[in-house]
């Protein structure tokens, strides 16, 4: 099983990002939550959103309700982030994370003027 993110980047504040998170080598991946997290320098890696099997739920931790987005494309064994209003704040190496508990490399976002 392979999880590769991509789309993180250099971003002003107030910017947006999309990021991509694409599952290879598991045949069941519309079976499973996938969720997001997070890691800044010198910080526990954190939750930052859940989206369900099928995408009909999802959640977030409050410091990003409202401005970020999941998604989830079955068909393309694909998990995305769609992150608005960015902030210094948000600057982290991002984390795709597949139920079973398998991780992705990670993709840097640096929000910074």
């Amino acid at each position: 099983v392979q999880l590769v993110e991509s789309g993180g980047g250099l971003v002003q504040p107030g910017g947006s990002l999309r990021l991509s998170c694409a599952v290879s080598g598991f045949t069941f991946f519309s079976s499973y939550d996938m969720t997001w997290h997070r890691q800044a320098p010198g910080k526990e890696r954190e939750l930052v959103a859940r989206i369900t099997s099928s995408g009909s739920a999802t959640n977030y931790a409050a410091s990003v309700k409202g401005r970020f987005t999941i998604s989830r494309d079955n068909a393309k064994n694909t998990v995305y982030l769609q992150m608005n209003s960015l902030k210094p704040e948000d600057t982290a190496v991002y984390y795709c994370r597949l139920a079973l508990g398998y991780w992705g490399q990670g993709t840097q976002v640096t929000v910074s003027s």
